[in-house]
């Protein structure tokens, strides 16, 4: 007989070895001992990593995962008692606006790297380095006009030695698309700094209150676009008031009312088919009663081509330049995926409301995203703000040399 004590003690005594050395030379024991170190490591990791606190001390705040389409609001962080010890918490990342820009752009950047990568192929500058090129402007919308002034520019830096390689020829093109699109001011102004003094205007009224009108052809994303800016001003500290003057279209007036409520703005409604100069007006006397500083104004979608649409958007720019009101900024939104006929929209605008910039919807949706510099060489027109993707964070202030660098 065996004694049962014996064959316990034994089995504890193998249980330790087996723990104390896991590599067990029999069969898969080498790959089963690889494992649980590898397991054993994780777990010591972890430990050390919750031992760095000390005693008692809360865990540093992190920020949340970016969610999914959209890109993180930079600067805010999660509460640090809502973060438990052993949630694996994804580390903060400060994103920079030529980083959204280069994520965002696939589909211009992925039309132009055909003809960018035959280019750079070639031994020498030659006849279809050029076609290449020009096809390339073209194609993302750059237009004829400005297509023929940078390649007529490149081709005499060339011939005079400026220039040589396919490299060098790239950089060039480059700089000068940069160079293009900061001939204009793209700033946008600033909340209540160019409000003028009492006594300042003609009616010897103080003109107090910022107005800032949206215009634009239905669909390119007028509504959004002033939410979205609603909530940029909100989170600087400014006073927003939102005036809903599409009075045509039936949801217009319930989305701006959506929008008021997540940026923490007033908004002034009118009746459905109301006259949308009232309530512009209403607007600016309800923000200087109730101390708000910008009023921004969404229009109702004016076809560029309807005589009578137009002279009622003149309208509301008088309406809305009388004091205590002065219009600071007349943003024209158009959608990037429309090309060439945007660039027509933005002349019948710009002769109507004297347009002070453009507002870029849905660039990271289209490949022709060279519009911009299309707008800004033939109009004079600085585009100001640009849409890349649905969250409040994708309307971005345009930066020309991330721009760039992001299409090419």
């Amino acid at each position: 007989m065996i004694d049962p004590g014996l064959i316990t003690s034994t089995s504890d005594v193998i249980i330790g070895l087996a723990v104390a050395v896991p590599v067990v030379v029999v069969g898969g024991g080498v790959a089963l001992g690889v494992r649980l170190r590898g397991r054993g490591r994780k777990r010591q990791r972890s430990t050390v990593v919750r031992e760095e606190a000390p005693p008692g001390a809360l865990p540093s705040p992190k920020a949340p995962p970016a969610p999914v389409g959209g890109v993180a609001d930079v600067g805010i962080r999660a509460p640090s008692v809502e973060v438990a010890p052993a949630v694996e918490v994804a580390p903060a990342v400060e994103v920079a606006p030529a980083a959204t820009y280069r994520g965002r752009m696939g589909k211009a950047r992925g039309l132009l790297s055909g003809y960018l990568g035959s280019v750079r192929a070639r031994a020498k500058i030659d006849a279809s380095t050029w076609d290449d090129l020009e096809e390339a402007l073209i194609r993302a919308d750059v237009g004829v006009g400005a297509t023929d002034a940078l390649l007529d520019d490149l081709r005499s830096r060339v011939k005079a030695g400026e220039i040589s390689g396919a490299d060098g020829l790239i950089d060039a093109l480059k700089a000068d698309l940069v160079a293009t699109l900061c001939t204009a001011d793209a700033s946008l102004a600033v909340p209540g700094s160019g409000s003028e003094q009492p006594g300042d205007d003609d009616s010897g009224n103080g003109r107090s209150v910022d107005v800032w009108l949206f215009v634009g052809v239905n669909g390119v994303g007028k509504t959004t676009t002033v939410g979205k800016v609603a909530s940029r001003l909100s989170a600087q500290g400014t006073k927003v008031m939102l005036a809903a003057a599409d009075t045509f279209r039936a949801a217009a007036a319930e989305q701006l009312e959506t929008w008021a409520s997540r940026s923490h703005a007033d908004i002034v409604r009118g009746a459905e088919g109301g006259d949308p100069s009232s309530v512009v007006f209403d607007a600016v006397q309800r923000a200087e009663s109730k101390g708000h500083s910008v009023v921004l104004a969404d229009t109702a979608g004016r076809l560029h081509n309807k005589v009578n649409l137009v002279e009622e958007l003149k309208k509301i720019r008088r309406v809305a330049d009388r004091s205590p009101g002065q219009v600071v900024e007349v943003l024209l939104v158009l959608d990037a995926t429309t090309g060439q006929n945007g660039l027509a929209q933005a002349k019948v605008f710009t002769e109507a409301v004297d347009v002070s910039g453009v507002v870029l919807t849905k660039l990271d949706g289209t490949a022709k995203g060279g519009i911009v510099v299309a707008i800004q060489r033939e109009l004079g027109l600085p585009v100001k703000l640009v849409g890349l993707g649905e969250g409040v964070g994708d309307l971005v202030d345009f930066d020309a040399a991330a721009f760039v660098d992001a299409l090419f």
